[in-house]
């Protein structure tokens, strides 16, 4: 398996993997990353593949956002989504992108990550309730468990506050959970 940053011609692969991986929210994530793309710089932001045979079985994005800490804003990241074809789920993929990705992350200087997702996976990377380490979620529809976040090696005691998620998560409506009934 290849591990390497998305390339231009990788955009429909990419796309296809968030239909497939996602189901009914699959239309959502797609057009979330095609938005989030655009905000991906040198200086900021990573897209990773997992290639295997010729073939893209996995990606995961890395995107900026801010920490509205009390000393200033913090440049910190948010890992979403990660998505894996699902004929190839529970071989490691979605592992190695994260793993990757978050080294690439340290060696960048990136103080914190910050994610929205499953407490019993996120867990063996080192990520933990972000309401435990002092840290807001910026919306309510979070549910707790659900925000978490990594302290890279760059993070500082006094780096607590509120995460700012960029503009394109909430265009997308892809914050949280919204109650179907309200």
């Amino acid at each position: 398996m290849e591990l390497r940053e998305e390339r231009p011609s990788d955009r429909e692969s990419v796309r296809d993997i968030h239909l497939r991986a996602f189901g009914d929210h699959g239309l959502v994530v797609a057009d979330l990353v095609d938005t989030l793309r655009g905000t991906i710089t040198p200086a900021g932001g990573l897209s990773l593949i997992a290639e295997l045979d010729g073939q893209i079985v996995g990606h995961v994005m890395f995107t900026r956002s801010l920490l509205d800490a009390p000393r200033r804003l913090v440049e910190v990241h948010v890992l979403s989504p990660l998505a894996v074809v699902p004929e190839h789920h529970q071989r490691g993929i979605g592992s190695a992108l994260v793993r990757h990705g978050l080294k690439t992350l340290a060696e960048r200087a990136v103080p914190l990550v910050f994610l929205e997702g499953d407490p019993g996976y996120y867990s063996r990377f080192g990520f933990a309730p972000g309401g435990d380490r002092g840290f807001r979620k910026p919306s309510l529809r979070i549910p707790d468990g659900a925000f978490q976040v990594l302290e890279l090696p760059e993070y500082e005691p006094w780096m607590t506050g509120t995460l700012v998620y960029a503009e394109p998560f909430w265009r997308h409506d892809a914050v949280g959970l919204r109650d179907p009934g309200a």
